[in-house]
């Protein structure tokens, strides 16, 4: 691929909409940049099958890291999405059906001839609070369940416990709840809707205080360093968004045991692009859809994690 520019798509939510300073998709987009690709721009509503061919109206965008003035709109055209090189998927959550069916979209254009970024099978099927599950070695003891009456027990036996819902981001309904809490009960309810939508609830990991770690791989490979989210005083929740300071720190001998174990199962499912969130000891999340934390790690310690990521997909072209 080397010989001619490549084409990159990214199907995300508006662009002038992110933070730049800190969104990791605008990194990969200035690293696409940097490489000459011609960059091809699409919301979810600017793509559809036609006759079984995954097709998009795309915006040709041009992006500068620029914290005022990050991006120019160009023309708009009419493409087949199979005939783009390479397409990142990065869409934030909610995951909802109308994110499942733009994976089914994406589907057809991965079989008519373009690497999606992460693959939509693995987008679907690798939830990030639930696909720890497949790796239960791991993972502090974590119930999955639509019945209020197994949250209340779990609660009971276990003393502490984090509460949250399978489809949320940056720390959205997370609930710390101790043993004996008048609020646990509609914490319950909420979360379940009354018993009609399944929710987590994990046992409580005191390391939270030390950071929720966010370890980016690429290909099945970490990154050697990982973003140590520290809550504020005023909160639980290890997500910037809630306020929780980002340091960046070297991986820990568990942190790369954790990655040894995860890191291949990503890899061999066309996962190019992760972020495992881990807490102590324990992995807690598995995040393919639209993982954070480049851009933090990147000035941290003077990496360049996007220009790693387009090393991988043009050895995959």
């Amino acid at each position: 691929m080397a010989d001619k520019p490549l084409k990159i798509g990214i199907i995300m939510d508006p662009i002038g909409s992110i933070t730049p300073y800190k969104d990791s998709s605008l990194a990969m987009l200035l690293e696409a940049g940097r490489r000459g690709a011609e960059i091809h721009y699409f919301e979810q509503k600017d793509v559809r099958l036609l006759s079984g061919t995954a097709m998009g109206q795309s915006t040709l965008l041009e992006v500068r890291d620029d914290n005022d003035d990050w991006y120019m709109l160009g023309a708009r055209q009419d493409v087949a999405l199979g005939d783009l090189d390479a397409i990142l998927m990065r869409k934030d959550p909610p995951f909802d059906m109308e994110y499942v069916y733009t994976t089914y979209i994406l589907d057809r254009a991965e079989q008519q001839g373009a690497l999606i970024v992460n693959a939509p099978q693995s987008l679907r099927d690798m939830n990030e609070k639930a696909y720890t599950a497949w790796f239960p070695e791991l993972t502090p003891t974590t119930l999955i369940t639509r019945s209020m009456d197994e949250m209340k027990a779990f609660l009971e036996e276990h003393d502490h416990v984090v509460a949250k819902p399978l489809d949320g981001m940056g720390g959205r309904s997370i609930f710390v709840i101790r043993k004996g809490d008048k609020n646990a009960n509609v914490v319950f309810e909420t979360l379940t809707d009354y018993g009609k939508q399944f929710a987590m609830a994990q046992v409580y990991i005191p390391e939270i205080t030390a950071g929720d770690k966010r370890i980016l791989l690429i290909e099945g490979e970490p990154v050697p360093y990982a973003l140590a989210r520290i809550p504020s005083d005023e909160d639980n929740r290890g997500n910037m968004v809630a306020g929780a300071v980002a340091v960046g720190q070297k991986m820990s001998a568990r942190d790369q045991e954790i990655c040894d174990a995860v890191g291949p199962a990503l890899r061999d499912a066309g996962v190019l692009f992760a972020g495992i969130d881990v807490i102590g000891d324990y992995l807690t999340e598995v995040n393919v859809t639209s993982p954070t934390g480049i851009r933090e790690l990147d000035k941290q310690f003077d990496l360049n994690i996007a220009g790693l990521m387009f090393d991988a997909i043009e050895r995959k072209l």
